[in-house]
């Protein structure tokens, strides 16, 4: 029984990381999309001319 308790008592914790490290990898993969957006946008450009 006392397991359960110290279970659930750091369950809300562990959600708690998980969702900051979630919400830190979205950050990192958005940053690194939008820079191989430009690096699309500018080889376009160039094969455009």
């Amino acid at each position: 029984m006392d397991f359960f308790t110290v279970l659930f008592g750091f369950l809300p914790l562990l959600l708690l990381a998980f969702i900051f490290r979630w919400i830190r990898q979205l950050k990192i993969n958005s940053e690194a999309q939008i820079k191989q957006n430009k690096e699309i946008i500018s080889l376009l450009q160039k094969n455009k001319v």
